[in-house]
This record gives C-alpha cells, structure tokens and sequence, in this order.
C-alpha cells in the first residue's frame, strides 16, 4: 500500500484500488446516500451522482423527499419510452439522448438511469409507458441509439432492469420463471444488442428472482452471461434497495449497491473477507468497477455547463410529431383544413397527461397543451371538458359537449386513461377507457359524425367502442412535454404522421399472450407463452387484432417495388424501391420480417429483424436497403446452449406492419455446423439428421437384412422409430449390433 495516493485522474483503477485498505474498498461499493455513490477522500475519489430518468433528468432538489419525486429541478420532459418506441428512428433517439446528457451535465449528474428496454409481455403491466416495444429488435435497436446518445456526452447511462422485470405485482419478490429460449430469444435479446453496440456504463439488475435466483445474486446473469459472453466491461448497480444478500451479491458479480445501507452491508462484506468466506479479490473487483465508473465520470464532467432550454423543447416536440401513430382515418377526417370549424372535446385537451407516475416523473420546463395549440393553428375553435378526469360528478358535461360538437365541423376528442390508473409499483387492472369518457364520445359522435378520437395512453386500451364510433384515431400515448403542439401539428398537417405501433393493439384482454399466466402466484409467474409475445402469439394463432404490430397511417400512400434478398456472410441485404404515390410529403416505416417454413424447430411463423425510415417527397422513388444480421437469425439451441442459424429457404416479407406485407422473397441460407454429442439415449432420428453421424449409422446396417435394413432405407420405418433412443437397438433381436459396436459408432460419431 502507498503513503500517497495516485491521482484518479491519470492512474489506472487497479493502481487506485492497490492503495486502498479493505474498508475503503468496501465502502466504495454502496452508495453514500440516496443518490451519491461514497467518497474516499484520503484517495481523491469523490463521490458522483446517479438519479433518474430515463426520459428527462429527475434530479431531487436539496432538502426535497427523499425519492425527490414531489421536488425535482426543472428539467425536459421529452417522450416517454411508449411514445419513441413507435417513432421507429433509431436517428432521432441518439439526439434525445445527446439531449439528455447536456442536462445532466448542466447538473452534474454522472449517470442517468435508463432506458427501460423490459419486453411488453402484457398490456396489464403498470410500468409499460417507461418501455419500448413488444419486440426485443426494436427495443435492442433504439435502447442502443439512447445508450450512444447520451454516453457521446460523456454521461454514463444504465440499462434497465436486467432482467425478465416484465410487471409491477410483486416485482420485488416474484420469480419469473421462463424457459431457455424464450429467455434468450425475447427477454435477453434486446439487453445483449444494446451491451454489444453500446456499452453502457453500467447495467441495473432488476429486484426479481430469475427462475428462482435473485438477479442480484446470479453469477450466470451477471457475470457469465453479461461479462463472458457479451463482453460487457462496466458496473452492475443494483434497482434501489434491490439487493437480497450482499455477500452473495458481490461474488455473482453485483458491483454497486444502491442507496445506501448506512454501512452495515460494507462490515458484511469485510467480515466476509475476514472469515474466509469469500476472496477479498471480489471486493477489489467490485471496487475497480466502481473506480472506473467514477474516472468515466470525473472525465465526462464539465463545469458551468448550460443547455438551450428552447432548442431542447423543440427536439421533444419533433421527437413526439414522430411517435403519434395515425391508427384509422376513414373519409379521410384528416388532416384539419386550417378554415374549419374545431370543437376540442375532453379535458385532456387543457389538461395534458404527458408522462407515467413514479420514478420517472419529470418537472417539466413546460408544457404545451393541445387545446391551446389549435387555436393557434385553427379558426373557429370552442371547447367543451365532457367528462372528468378523476371520475367525479360529471352530469351533463357530455351533453354540452355534444351541443358543442353539434355546431363545429369537425370535433376532436381528447380520451385517455387517468395518472392513477397506470404507475410504477402496480399492474393495470383491465385495458379499458373509463366509462364516463366512452359516454361523452357516444353523445359528440351522435351529434357530429366527424369525429375524431386523441388518445393520451401510457399502456394500450381497447378500442372497440372508440373504432365503432369515430372515424379517425390518433394514438398519441404520453408525449412528453410538447405533446399539445405536437398533436396540433399531426391533426392539421403541418406534421404527417409517420409513427408505427410498437405493440399490438389487442381486441380483448383475453386474446393477449400472458392473459393466464400474469401475474402468477405464490411469488412465481410462469411465462407459459414461451416465444410467443405480442404479434408472434397473434401471428401463430391467425388470431384477429384491433390494431397490429408495425402499423400506422400516413396522409399519403406509399408502393413497393423490386425487392431482391441477397446473402452474405454478416446476413441478408433486402434492396427495394419505395414510391410515394400521393400528393403530399410523407415518411414510410419499411419492415423486414423473417422466417423459415418447415423449421425443424417450434419458432415463430414470422419475426421482425430489420427495419428502415424513408422520407420521400410526393411522386419520389428511392431504393431502400435493409441489412438483416445473420445473429438475427439465429435460435438459441438447447441442445448446444448456444446461438444456431438453420439452413433453410428463408423467407423475407417487407411490409408496413406484421399483417401489412408488401413484398415477398426466398434466399437459401447456410446454416451452422453444430456438433453434438452422441449417446445411448441419442434418438435414431437425432443421429440420423447428423450429416456424419446418420452416415456412420447408415454404413453400420449396409449389409444387413430385416428390421435393420429398414430402419435406415424405408421411410415409413425411419419415422415410426425416429424417437427410439439407440441405445435400446441392442436389446432388440435380428437388428445385427451388440453393445460394443453400438459403441464404437458413437465414438467415431462423436470424434468427427
């Protein structure tokens, strides 16, 4: 040990961590406080800041609470994640990231935590507004543009919430039990793209069990998985107060337990060290992780930094322009001339709901609301509330709206579901609109047939009465604090929509995937579903949706042409042309989907794997091109306990949504070399779908006569035993092999 510390600015972690004793290393591996990591001032290490996001910067002012929720600086309140995950524009969310930063630099936070990529299981699931899609392609894609956006900033960002945290009931116990590949194919999958390509600066683990093991104590989570297999080189934070039992915690490879502990989990873990009962190389790995976390930071910082709180508004209002998803436009309704006659019905309209409850709660810089954006935008506008957000007495208010509706051209009607009804720490209990608002649209649809329908959601709701009843429906979701201006813009033209359903709108609860496994019991829920989320479940059933996957109107139309399937080594190219075929500027979501008829193995009967933004102007054409990983199309093989790409003739659909497919292509497609091992208890039909293997088999009964002769040259015997573990061939008579040449031929099978 040194008498003089090295400088954290120039040494190296592990030349800072050698010249600590084992309490101060400790110590450096639970927080100070609510929010600050602890400081070792006889090291130079100084504390730093992590705080919440993830889409704004939840920073506690001094003395506030202490979750600083009720009390938080003013900060931008860009859309939530259930709003940008439909913008598909994976462009757009580095720049809110970017943005993100240069707030938390401006005040000093080291490390904002976020994005949410947790996979939509269930529309029930009260914390679906912080997430992005139902599909872990588009939440890998766009968690890893905010991860680069913000991280350019030099602000560490922290995935969450690693992992299978798929609802709110129970979340600090539940074990979320799933089976390997769903596990690795949905729920992993998008947290392993975002690691690869981005780097995050640290992960969060989740509060959770993960088939029975806390994730905060799971060293094939966090340490083989996260570290040896994705490479991930940064810190694992634990959720606030997610951490079970430290000791075991910091050996699977918990770096940072977060708030604070008062101290007493650090004399846990220097007791441990004391005793034995773990390696004091744990604590000095947990301690370089969080030296290194704090370089990062120290680097990162920049005194006096300021951010253009009107240029930051402007981005969260294009940000939400491009996450509105135009879901039915029947005459067409839309867009608004600017000389019609407006009647705003709905108190959402003056009263925005712009963000979830809870953690993420932002003290926005602003707030635009939309019924004062369209009188802006529009002429003859009068409002009426219609009904009440929180469901008190609201006699007549449907009434006077109609009056109101009655004597306009057009009536827009802001519905949405109350703050109350979706949060952090609960599920939801239905996915229905509150009856008093489906009331007042009867009375204004009665009164004006063009009636339009704003949505102001945070998770999906059932849409039958509102199809019934209007003509047009925007989905504007929680749209951060531009929101009003960004709907104005959408419902007048002066933005075309060009957002996509992120998730499937169901027809019912019942139809949804998870509807008999959510939210389990006995502190255990079972995802009985398997591979089968969101459109794949629909999908594999034919099963009819309100609104499906990937879907969303334009004010114009959109032809596609062309299109050739190329493979490569690194994957599939998908080249085609794109048209825009109407009379106004328009931006087109293509999207690529996959899959393989006739696998040998249960998958999906299609999958997204690419996707490309387009923007054309009206009659423009342009090629688009679509680059599909080969990893994309990858398995996770049980049998291997490794990714596998099957050959095959692969078919590659182009579409506008999962039931909207354009374009349709074959391309053979190499698949891998997987080697197993072969044993007695290896099935006939196992051995005999090895290339080497079934050889061996098949040379084995060449000269022989009978069943054996059969059972490799006649089909119908080949089926009929395909599942007969070979071992037991040797017990049967006139089959010719006895115990030793059954085993001599598994050795050569398995020596190839």
């Amino acid at each position: 040990m040194t008498t003089t510390p090295p400088d954290i600015r120039t040494a190296s972690a592990d030349e800072v961590v050698a010249s600590l004793t084992l309490d101060e290393k400790a110590s450096l591996t639970s927080g100070a406080s609510f929010w600050y990591t602890k400081p070792v001032e006889r090291a130079g290490i100084p504390a730093i800041m992590l705080t919440d996001g993830p889409h704004g910067v939840r920073k506690q002012r001094e003395g506030g609470d202490h979750l600083g929720i009720a009390d938080s600086v003013p900060a931008t309140c860009f859309p939530p994640a259930v709003a940008l995950g439909s913008s598909f524009d994976p462009e757009l969310l580095e720049r809110v990231g970017a943005a993100l930063g240069d707030e938390s630099l401006a005040e000093n936070v080291a490390v904002l935590l976020g994005p949410g990529i947790n996979i939509k299981r269930s529309p029930f699931c009260g914390r679906n507004f912080e997430y992005l899609s139902e599909d872990p392609l588009v939440s890998g894609v766009l968690g890893t543009a905010l991860v680069r956006g913000l991280q350019s900033r030099g602000v560490g960002a922290s995935l969450k919430h690693f992992a299978a945290n798929n609802q709110e009931a129970d979340r600090l116990r539940v074990s979320a039990d799933v089976d390997p590949r769903p596990l690795r194919e949905i729920y992993l999958r998008g947290f392993q793209r975002v690691v690869e390509d981005a780097q995050p600066w640290t992960v969060m683990c989740s509060y959770n069990r993960l088939n029975g093991v806390w994730t905060s104590e799971d060293p094939w989570l966090l340490t083989s998985v996260l570290r040896d297999e994705w490479g991930f080189e940064g810190l694992v934070v634990s959720d606030w107060g997610a951490v079970n039992d430290r000791v075991t915690g910091v050996v699977a490879g918990l770096d940072l337990e977060m708030p604070s502990s008062g101290g007493r989990t650090d004399a846990q873990l220097v007791a441990a060290v004391q005793a034995g009962t773990i390696a004091e190389a744990s604590i000095d790995t947990a301690a370089r992780r969080v030296v290194d976390l704090v370089q990062k930071s120290v680097a990162g910082a920049r005194a006096g930094h300021s951010f253009d709180v009107d240029t930051h508004h402007a981005l969260a209002r294009e940000a939400a322009e491009r996450s509105v998803v135009l879901l039915k436009n029947e005459g067409p309704v839309l867009p608004l001339a600017p000389e019609a006659s407006v009647a705003v019905i709905g108190e959402f309209a003056r009263t925005p709901r712009f963000q979830g409850a809870g953690s993420s709660l932002i003290n926005p810089t602003r707030v635009d609301d939309a019924l004062a954006a369209i009188t802006e935008l529009g002429g003859d506008v009068a409002f009426a509330p219609g009904f009440t957000i929180d469901g008190s007495d609201d006699t007549g208010l449907a009434t006077a709206a109609a009056e109101v509706a009655a004597q306009h051209d057009v009536a827009v009607v802001f519905l949405g579901l109350p703050a109350e009804l979706e949060s952090e720490g609960f599920d939801r209990d239905d996915i229905e609109l509150p009856a008093n608002q489906i009331a007042a649209l009867e009375a204004v649809a009665a009164a004006n047939p063009n009636t339009v329908v704003v949505l102001s959601n945070g998770g999906v709701v059932r849409l039958g009465d509102v199809d019934r009843l209007a003509p047009a429906i925007v989905e504007g979701w929680l749209l951060g604090q531009a929101g009003g201006s960004a709907i104005a813009n959408v419902l007048f033209g002066v933005v075309n929509p060009a957002g996509r359903l992120a998730e499937t709108i169901p027809v019912r609860i019942e139809d949804t995937p998870a509807f008999l496994d959510f939210p389990g019991e006995n502190s255990h829920v079972r995802y009985g579903e398997g591979l089968f989320v969101g459109y794949r479940w629909y999908d594999a059933r034919s099963m009819a949706v309100h609104f499906p996957f990937g879907h969303g109107l334009s004010y114009t139309e959109f032809a596609y042409s062309d299109l050739s399937v190329a493979a490569t080594d690194a994957g599939l190219t998908a080249r085609l042309t794109v048209t825009n075929t109407g009379e106004r500027a328009g931006r087109e979501v293509v999207q690529a989907y996959v899959g393989l008829p006739g696998s040998s193995i249960v998958r999906a009967q299609r999958e997204l794997t690419g996707f490309q933004t387009v923007d054309l102007d009206a009659g423009e054409s342009r090629v688009v091109e679509i680059a599909i990983r080969r990893a994309d199309l990858a398995y996770w093989d049980v049998r291997v306990d490794d990714w596998t790409v099957e050959g095959g003739e692969y078919r590659v659909e182009i579409g506008a949504s999962s039931r909207d497919i354009r374009a349709t292509e074959t391309v053979a497609v190499a698949g891998d070399d997987v080697k197993l091992t072969f044993g007695r208890n290896s099935s006939i039909g196992e051995i005999l779908a090895d290339p080497t293997a079934g050889a061996a088999l098949k040379a084995a009964f060449s000269g022989a006569d009978g069943p054996a002769k059969a059972l490799t040259e006649s089909p119908e015997m080949i089926r009929m035993m395909a599942s007969f573990p070979i071992g037991r061939l040797a017990t049967f008579p006139g089959m010719g092999i006895d115990d030793d040449s059954l085993d001599a031929l598994l050795a050569a099978a398995n020596a190839r």
